[in-house]
């Protein structure tokens, strides 16, 4: 019998594929059971595809009304995606931290008021208001 392990890579594109099925219920309930998976969001939101990146939305949203102190363990992850050249990664990103709201977060979201991409900056003022 084997015991292979799955990959980190592995693990996101699995996650990445089941948000992206609408299977949102899935993975809020492996994200309930293993906080370790909370680093893996900078690599998510940088996710090509439009339904994951909006799925990890509506996916920080729900655990901020169960598990808000847990949202923190993305910042780490998010921060580097803030420095992407993509715009919506960098966007994406701002959502993610202005929905974990704390001041750490919102530290990283003030640093792109000045953001060279327009809807970046929008979105850094409509959460910070």
């Amino acid at each position: 019998m084997s015991n292979k392990t799955v990959s980190d890579a592995e693990l996101i594109k699995t996650i990445a594929d089941f948000i992206e099925m609408g299977h949102i219920e899935n993975i809020l309930a492996m994200f309930k059971q293993e906080s370790e998976y909370y680093r893996f969001t900078g690599e998510l939101i940088k996710d090509e595809r439009y339904m994951v990146r909006m799925g990890l939305v509506v996916l920080f949203e729900e655990l901020a009304k169960i598990r808000k102190n847990d949202l923190v363990l993305a910042i780490p992850s998010l921060v580097p995606v803030l420095k992407e050249e993509t715009p919506y990664m960098r966007g994406d990103a701002v959502t993610l931290l202005g929905i974990i709201d704390t001041e750490e977060a919102k530290k990283y979201i003030e640093e792109l008021k000045i953001d060279s991409d327009p809807q970046v900056r929008e979105i850094v003022k409509d959460i910070l208001g």
